[in-house]
């Protein structure tokens, strides 16, 4: 086993030893907490925490030579946050992943939230299991938007845009408009999606799936997000952006614009975060192929070795730490290599942005979501990936982890 390896089993073992929280002993006084990992730690206060915790705060960071203003939630304690918000309805709009895990997260800090969704469809049924009950905090989409003070649209990108003509009436003066993409303000000439002038237009962006915003949550971490303002009518838009970045459980938050919250988003998922991982991990898995490796070896050096032992050292530690930790070889040939891929690829990258930013991939995006047949073509396209060879192939080399087996 390579020290990369040993290493990024180091680090699954110690996560999996880890000390479990005891969700099933809180008491009602310790609900006040944001959780269970923040009432472990305020109950066993350390120095080294103590001396954290003086530090967070709003505060101005170097980035590389850029300085930016950070926002963290110890600036905004449960009592102050559920003061914040006590004259408020957090009307939250479609209940999709985002909307789970928002909605969970700020129910659990105690703010007055309620759903509405389409009675009686899936999401209504996935609502009701999560404890939100019809009459009370699950309402029909048009009942929730006149409950609400603050309307959280977290629908669908295509169903903001199918919707939008019998939604828009109901966002009436004095009332917030809160998105988590800026999809559909930013691309306004295609979705229609252009919100009354007497509201504040917010934006908290988690960069994470919902599921991930209801775990990190759930673990005491925070997931961090984007917060941005299109429209500030009372001069307390970026505030409450603020405080409900921390209620739906973000950890920090950054300032950005909807524009480019939404370039950045569509450009990474179709580039490095999705699109441009399974080209590259196919192509080189297809060259090993062609050039006589069994599926098994193609696999586990395209795949296995980067997601299991690789790529966790960069995101724990940095790029620099991850090619230190790897052989001499590996090393020169990296460095060597590394420039060439970037060369080759800034084009496309360059391509990707600009098809982006004029609207392309929203069209597309759009034309394609909103199909009679999307759920249908969507499991049709992504069976042909599960067919693929790399991914059954995976599937047993999967099988065969340590971690697995144990």
């Amino acid at each position: 086993m390579s020290f990369a390896s040993r290493s990024a089993q180091a680090l699954r073992t110690a996560s999996r030893r880890a000390p479990r929280s005891v969700a099933n002993v809180a008491t009602k006084s310790q609900r006040a907490s944001y959780s269970l990992l923040a009432r472990t730690v305020s109950a066993v206060p350390s120095k080294a925490t103590a001396v954290q915790q003086q530090t967070r705060g709003v505060k101005t960071l170097d980035f590389a030579g850029t300085k930016e203003v950070v926002y963290e939630r110890s600036d905004w304690p449960l009592a102050k946050l559920q003061d914040y918000f006590k004259n408020d309805t957090l009307a939250l709009i479609g209940y999709g992943s985002q909307g789970h895990g928002q909605g969970l997260n700020a129910r659990d800090n105690g703010l007055n939230v309620i759903i509405g969704v389409r009675e009686g469809g899936e999401s209504w049924k996935q609502a009701q299991e999560d404890g939100w009950v019809p009459g009370e905090t699950l309402f029909s989409i048009e009942e929730a938007i006149k409950r609400g003070t603050i309307v959280m649209n977290l629908l669908s990108d295509a169903a903001q845009s199918q919707t939008w003509s019998k939604v828009a009436p109901l966002i009436t003066k004095g009332k917030t408009l809160y998105f988590s993409h800026g999809f559909s303000v930013v691309y306004k000439n295609d979705t229609h999606v252009i919100p009354p002038k007497d509201v504040d237009v917010i934006l908290v962006a988690p960069k994470g799936s919902g599921r991930t915003v209801r775990t990190l949550f759930k673990e005491g971490r925070g997931i961090n997000s984007s917060i941005a303002v299109w429209q500030d009518v009372t001069g307390k838009a970026k505030e409450k952006a603020v405080a409900i970045g921390v209620g739906i459980g973000s950890g920090y938050m950054y300032e950005t614009t909807f524009e480019k919250e939404v370039y950045s988003d569509l450009y990474g998922e179709r580039g490095v975060l999705m699109g441009a991982i399974q080209g590259l991990f196919l192509a080189q898995y297809k060259v090993l192929r062609a050039n006589g490796h069994s599926p098994s070896e193609a696999f586990n050096e395209t795949v296995e070795e980067a997601t299991q032992s690789l790529y966790p050292l960069i995101g724990q530690y940095g790029m620099d730490y991850m090619y230190n930790a790897c052989s001499t070889t590996a090393r020169r040939g990296a460095l060597d290599w590394a420039p060439i891929f970037e060369k080759t690829n800034i084009p496309v990258f360059e391509k990707l942005y600009e098809s982006v930013k004029n609207g392309t991939e929203t069209r597309k995006s759009l034309e394609y979501n909103s199909r009679s047949t999307y759920r249908e073509d969507l499991a049709r396209e992504l069976k042909e990936i599960d067919d693929q060879e790399i991914w059954r192939a995976g599937k047993v080399v999967r099988s065969l982890r340590p971690d697995i087996q144990q």
